[in-house]
């Protein structure tokens, strides 16, 4: 029997309206309700594929909060870290959505409630048979009380022995980019697996070259740099090494979510001891699939699907 892995990730969730038609927010009419968040819509794309997600937060103690707990429980995600909270709302978003599946983002989380979250809610116990943590930029956007929370969790994992994947996830509606990388400064150099866009990347180091790539994951000891470039694929820098995926072929309908995505697949695969050219494969099969639902991980695909896909496989739907 095969092992089933145990991944931990950490953040804020948020109810996302989704506009019922393209185009500019203020001509939208109509709004659908849907659940988002970075580290959520990791955890659901985990569970989605069969690894065992525990994720950590706090909710507002309120309809919306409940919408998001239950939504993420039915998926399989383990909420004993979750807790709600009262007079805290709830976060949300507004999306708004072009005819090329590009979009913005509008946020409402003042006084978030993962604001309650304090360095000494992290435990050791909350890591049993934990094999990786996943932590994103949001995360640390939020509020700078989080870097705290981010280093103990980091500690803990180099305590352990744990695997640590990073995703920057740069929101500069939430902090500028001068603090931004102050913060991931202090996170870097305790990140095994960097799972960055090619722009962020570029905005972080002020550089994309490959050359400049590998000196940055020498300096940080970054033991894989995975870096996503949308439809132009993916590229992995390992053990000296440059490996490359192309993207697959599909039409994007809402590309939000896809790097949450690609995330929980290569984590899948690097767990599973894919190779380094299947593991960006695999991982751009689930980015792929994503984007062609409407919503933050409404399009998250199970491992069949990924799998058919990477095959060239028709899903028989009668």
């Amino acid at each position: 029997m095969s092992k089933t892995y145990q991944v931990f990730t950490l953040g804020d969730a948020l109810i996302t309206f989704n506009p019922s038609e393209t185009g500019p927010l203020r001509y939208v009419p109509a709004f659908s309700r849907k659940v988002g968040g970075a580290e959520l819509n990791f955890a659901i794309g985990c569970a989605r594929l069969g690894l065992h997600t525990k994720w950590a937060s706090r909710l507002g103690g309120d309809e919306f909060g409940r919408v998001i707990y239950n939504f993420a429980r039915g998926e399989g995600v383990d909420m004993e870290q979750v807790k709600f909270v009262e007079n805290y709302p709830t976060s949300l978003n507004f999306k708004e959505i072009r005819e090329d599946g590009s979009g913005k983002t509008f946020y409402y989380r003042y006084q978030s409630p993962i604001l309650t979250l304090e360095p000494e809610d992290i435990t050791e116990t909350m890591f049993a048979d934990t094999d990786l943590i996943h932590l994103t930029g949001v995360f640390l956007a939020i509020d700078p009380k989080n870097l705290a929370i981010a280093k103990r969790v980091l500690a803990i994992a180099k305590d352990k022995g744990i695997k640590v994947s990073f995703d920057p996830n740069i929101r500069l509606k939430l902090w500028t980019l001068e603090q931004a990388n102050a913060v991931y400064q202090e996170i870097f150099p305790s990140v095994d697996i960097l799972l960055t866009g090619l722009d962020e990347i570029d905005m972080i180091i002020g550089d994309s070259s490959e050359s400049a790539l590998e000196k940055f994951a020498a300096e940080f000891n970054i033991e894989q740099l995975v870096i996503k470039d949308g439809g132009n694929g993916a590229r992995l820098y390992r053990d000296v090494t440059w490996y490359t995926k192309e993207a697959f072929k599909v039409t994007p309908i809402d590309t939000v979510g896809a790097g949450d995505g690609f995330d929980a697949g290569y984590v899948y695969a690097m767990l599973h001891g894919y190779s380094p050219e299947e593991a960006l494969e695999f991982a751009n099969g689930v980015g792929a699939l994503v984007t062609t639902v409407s919503g933050d991980n409404e399009g998250l695909p199970y491992l069949e699907e990924v799998q058919a896909l990477i095959r060239n496989e028709k899903i028989i739907e009668r």
